[in-house]
This record gives structure tokens, C-alpha cells and sequence, in this order.
């Protein structure tokens, strides 16, 4: 779980620093932070299940 936490965040602020380089304004960085946050979210939960699945 932590695992999908941490991908939350780190989406997150890979999203703001993308549409900031691309001149966005405040509310496409909010977007495209939680886009990307929502993405790596899930790629976190699904890394977390094949390594709860693998080990047990």
C-alpha cells in the first residue's frame, strides 16, 4: 500500500513540474498533477499486488 502512496505523490509532482515547463496555468497543473498522480497511484497498487502475490 505504501507503494501506491508513494506513486500518488510523486505523480503528483512530476504533473505540476510538467505543465509548468509547458507555461500551463494553475489549473492545468492542477490537472495534469492529478493525472498523473491517479496513473502512478495505480501503477503503485499494481507493483504492490504482484509483490504481495510473488512472495506468498
Amino acid at each position: 500500500m505504501l507503494l501506491a502512496l508513494i506513486g500518488l505523490v510523486i505523480g503528483a509532482l512530476l504533473g505540476a513540474l510538467v505543465a509548468r515547463r509547458r507555461k500551463g496555468s494553475k489549473t492545468d497543473m492542477l490537472q495534469y498533477a492529478a493525472v498523473f498522480a491517479i496513473l502512478f497511484a495505480l501503477a503503485g497498487l499494481f507493483v504492490t499486488i504482484f509483490l504481495v502475490r510473488a512472495s506468498g
